[in-house]
């Protein structure tokens, strides 16, 4: 059967979504408990590969990971879904299983991918909201930031804010930006066709600017023109991949 797996996961103790020759990854756990669903005889040596919708670094987490496998099934997806969290550690989750056609990819088959970025921004830090945000206690302009969030939609080149994992192209297309506070929380929410290297978190720092009074909103065209340097690169807790959206 060909499954698509749509997970969560806490990344604080991991690598990274991808496979690492050194370090504990996502992917890894994932394909080490996949392969235990292979009969004795195969094991050894063999490993159920898969292919993941967005590659998170280390410290990201995600809602909505998404991940597609082949892998021989005869029952219900259901018990197929229970069965493989049985063997998954407690920092991964998987929320859903479905079939796919033969020739989806959880990577190519992508329309649009959606990350979070959470600011904590209260005068004092909480230890139960910054394992998931970035605490920031100077109080922040939301407005300008929203107002400078707008020039960042669209089909750009994002050299800028970051590097292309694979070749050289660095253009993609932006297809919204928010920025909204929901009581001492900052929420910035992403969604675009793919993302550079890194490009969430420099986006965030250089709204964080904005917010800080440090940078005009109107600037952060200069900066995607290059002509000005973008923020630093935002801490990865506060970093959630939300949702990969496909046509199916």
């Amino acid at each position: 059967m060909h499954l698509l797996a749509l997970l969560e996961y806490d990344g604080t103790a991991f690598q990274g979504f991808q496979t690492q020759k050194n370090g504990r990854t996502v992917q890894a756990e994932l394909e080490r408990a996949l392969t235990e669903f292979l009969p004795q005889t195969q094991r050894r040596g063999a490993r159920v590969k898969t292919v993941g919708g967005g590659r998170t670094d280390a410290g990201v987490h995600a809602h909505g990971q998404a991940v597609s496998f082949w892998i021989e099934w005869t029952h219900d997806l259901e018990t197929f879904q229970r069965a493989l969290n049985a063997k998954l550690p407690t920092d991964i989750f998987v929320r859903r299983v479905v079939a796919v056609p033969e020739k989806f990819s959880a990577r190519y088959s992508a329309i649009s991918r959606v990350y979070e970025y959470r600011v904590w921004n209260h005068p004092e830090r909480s230890v139960f909201h910054t394992r998931y945000a970035t605490w920031i206690p100077e109080l922040l302009d939301v407005t300008a930031m929203a107002s400078a969030a707008r020039y960042l939609v669209g089909k750009h080149d994002f050299a800028a804010f970051g590097s292309a994992p694979q070749g050289a192209n660095t253009v993609r297309e932006v297809k919204r930006v928010e920025v909204q506070r929901v009581g001492d929380e900052i929420i910035f929410t992403f969604e675009a066709n793919a993302f550079l290297y890194r490009m969430v978190r420099r986006m965030v720092g250089t709204l964080l600017l904005v917010g800080r009074g440090v940078m005009p909103p109107d600037e952060m065209m200069n900066v995607l023109q290059r002509q000005r340097r973008a923020g630093f690169s935002a801490p990865p807790a506060g970093l959630t991949l939300r949702e990969i959206k496909y046509d199916i």
